[in-house]
């Protein structure tokens, strides 16, 4: 832990002291210290903040990957400055989370970096930081037909992301983003969704200037109920995995024909498992998530889930909120 506010210091440290597996090992309020102690200790995981005596938290983190290059660092700092936050983790860092937001982000951000995911507070869901698939796409698109190289370096790989939600005005605000931008690279999106947030999202999405109509004609849109898909491939409370595996694989590759890239891309959203969660299904949830992941390795779709943070609050659903974050390949919180 580095950290030059006594104060701030020992409120983080009894933060982490609830979680059982995590041992401190070192606490030191210099940048020039936090060196030393990194190299002689070698760390799974180094809290650091940005302003700090003698030698700032940004050129401390790029000497720490160089002297104990196994150690991931989560940035813990009071600045909020999305450009700050560009600096920070171009150093090659795992996450950033803003000193005013560690009652509610800070844990879920260690858990997601030791898992060697990103996490990024949920104030800078918007900015483009390159560490999701819905962080922002390059504005020089090429359509159909053009250079092949410069198509697929556009793309973003595949990937299965979570992000938890404080409320539904949060999780629509949260999907809204990584819709449009797949609608506007020209992509298919698959939203699953309960019948009132795939409302709100459609009334979002036109407030922002999407032309949903034009997407949902073309194929390029589509919207259905998350329980209605859920029956499709549930059988005694559990996912029958061939059901699930094929009814998405259907999904997706009829979605994909109505997509303008060329391979053709498709974006898929939604909250299957985050309902089984609400039902006291956590096996079922986390099986299907498991299942998506294949899906997403299958069809190289990019995918979001989305939960509502509340659920996770109860200590002892923790266990479960932590395997539920090991099936993605980011965390994010809003």
């Amino acid at each position: 832990m580095v950290e030059d506010s006594d104060e701030f210091r020992k409120l983080i440290c009894a933060m982490l002291g609830e979680i059982p597996e995590l041992q401190i090992v070192g606490e030191v309020t210099d940048g020039l210290q936090a060196l030393q102690r990194a190299e002689e200790l070698q760390p799974d995981l180094i809290l650091l903040d940005i302003g700090l005596p003698s030698l700032n938290g940004i050129e401390v983190a790029r000497r720490i990957l160089r002297l104990s290059p196994k150690s991931k660092i989560l940035f813990v700092s009071q600045e909020s400055s999305a450009d700050v936050v560009r600096a920070a983790l171009g150093t090659g860092v795992h996450g950033y989370v803003v000193k005013i937001d560690v009652g509610s982000e800070l844990l879920i951000g260690v858990s997601a970096v030791l898992r060697g995911d990103k996490f990024v507070s949920r104030r800078f869901s918007g900015e483009d930081f390159a560490v999701g698939s819905h962080a922002g796409l390059s504005e020089n698109r090429q359509p159909v037909g053009s250079c092949e190289k410069a198509q697929q370096d556009m793309q973003p790989p595949r990937s299965h992301e979570v992000e938890f939600y404080s409320d539904d005005a949060a999780f629509v605000a949260g999907f809204t983003p990584f819709i449009e931008a797949a609608l506007e690279a020209g992509n298919a999106v698959i939203v699953i969704a309960t019948e009132s947030h795939r409302k709100s999202l459609l009334q979002r999405l036109q407030q922002h200037g999407v032309d949903v109509a034009a997407a949902i004609e073309q194929g390029r849109y589509v919207s259905l109920d998350a329980a209605d898909t859920l029956s499709t491939f549930m059988m005694n409370d559990l996912p029958d995995p061939a059901r699930c595996l094929k009814v998405a694989g259907d999904l997706v590759m009829e979605a994909a024909k109505a997509a303008q890239w060329e391979p053709p891309r498709v974006a898929v959203c939604g909250e299957c498992a985050p309902i089984l969660w609400a039902q006291g299904k956590a096996d079922a949830a986390i099986q299907v998530e498991r299942l998506f992941d294949e899906i997403a390795r299958k069809h190289e779709v990019n995918i979001l889930c989305g939960y509502v943070l509340n659920s996770f609050q109860r200590e002892e659903e923790s266990q479960v909120f932590q395997r539920i974050c090991e099936e993605h390949s980011a965390v994010y919180s809003r």
